[in-house]
């Protein structure tokens, strides 16, 4: 078994299990992200002690550095980076998107030019899934074809044209190294289509007919109206099947994750609790706030009174506003802390909820 729906509310509100090579997730969760081997300030104790069971790690900056043959030498990516819980990884297809002026799109893949030395790098269907062979990531991501908002209707379909070739591809690589002793993961499929209602369904019934172990949505929140972010999400999920897990790629806000919960939606992963928390923007029950306001200057209470995260036990708005204020390290790793706190509990909370 793959993944498991315990129970569903008459919302579409789900609580499931999804079984991987290194352990099982409770559904709804959230991904801290990892892009390069590392959530941002935090380390493996920080997210330990915080319940994170996955992270999201990126392909293509894993390529690019440290590479794969560093990876391969020291095991694969859980030894490389001492970390023995899950691991999903990316496959380098929201890079198509963010770095649109250093990649050339190929009906076998995409060249990328490096931004950190400019040397080009072609990514395809196999290589993608090889490279996340040595990574011995647990859920991997097939190439896709992701596009920024607004889009045309005609490059909205090339993209959903690439993505269901590259999907197809994959599926076909990994049918022939079937037979090879491989370890075991999950490969989730990607739908694409902009915000084409016609164009998502087109790709969801491709994307499905594969029979992968997931499906993702992807291309959400990319640029347009968040209520239409919310249409189009709601309507893609409609599409996947009800037997197996639902991720939303890089959304969202504590109060968008409630709401695409009841979409019916398993998994989701975003920057923001890391990106905000080394800017010194917190997430509290009240909302959020800036640490570095004057306001806080003399604030000995813990930036949220209802949180018993390492940051809140321990340390005051003052102290945290004075370490911004100072340049010092701890402010930035602190805030950070309490954000994934604030978002493993959300998780929780809705999981009890359901």
């Amino acid at each position: 078994m793959v993944f498991e729906v315990v129970k569903k509310a008459k919302s579409g509100t789900r609580l499931g299990k999804l079984y991987t090579p290194h352990g099982v997730l409770e559904t709804p969760c959230f991904m801290p992200v990892g892009t390069q081997g590392t959530v941002k300030t935090q380390t493996i104790a920080d997210l330990i002690e915080n319940g994170v069971n996955v992270i999201v790690a990126n392909t293509y900056h894993l390529y690019l550095r440290p590479g794969l043959d560093m990876i391969r030498e020291a095991g694969g990516l859980h030894q490389f980076i001492g970390w023995d819980r899950a691991i999903l990884t990316d496959s380098g297809g929201y890079q198509v998107f963010s770095l649109a002026d250093l990649r050339k799109i190929e009906e076998d893949g995409v060249t990328f030019q490096s931004h950190i030395d400019g040397s080009h790098h072609k990514f395809t269907p196999e290589s993608v899934l090889q490279a996340q062979e040595i990574f011995n990531s647990d859920i991997r991501m097939v190439l896709d074809h992701c596009v920024a908002w607004p889009v045309s209707y005609e490059e909205a379909g090339f993209a959903v044209r690439n993505t269901t070739r590259w999907a197809r591809q994959s599926v076909e690589y990994k049918q022939r190294m079937k037979d090879r002793k491989k370890r075991p993961y999950l490969s989730f499929g990607i739908v694409q289509g902009s915000t084409f209602k016609d164009l998502r369904e087109k790709s969801a019934k491709e994307i499905t007919e594969l029979g992968f172990d997931g499906y993702a949505v992807g291309g959400v929140s990319i640029g347009e109206p968040k209520s239409l972010s919310y249409e189009i999400a709601e309507f893609t999920a409609s599409l996947l099947p009800e037997n197996k897990p639902r991720y939303l790629m890089g959304l969202g806000e504590p109060s968008d994750i409630r709401k695409y919960v009841k979409m019916g939606i398993d998994m989701f992963d975003c920057v923001l609790p890391t990106r905000n928390g080394r800017t010194g923007t917190v997430f509290t029950s009240d909302g959020k706030i800036v640490i570095k306001n004057a306001i806080y200057k003399n604030d000995f209470t813990p930036i949220d009174p209802d949180c018993d995260c390492f940051t809140c036990r321990h340390h005051t708005k003052a102290y945290i506003r004075h370490l911004f204020n100072a340049g010092e390290m701890l402010g930035p790793i602190l805030t950070t802390l309490h954000n994934l706190h604030f978002y493993i509990r959300l998780m929780k909370e809705i999981r009890e909820e359901i």
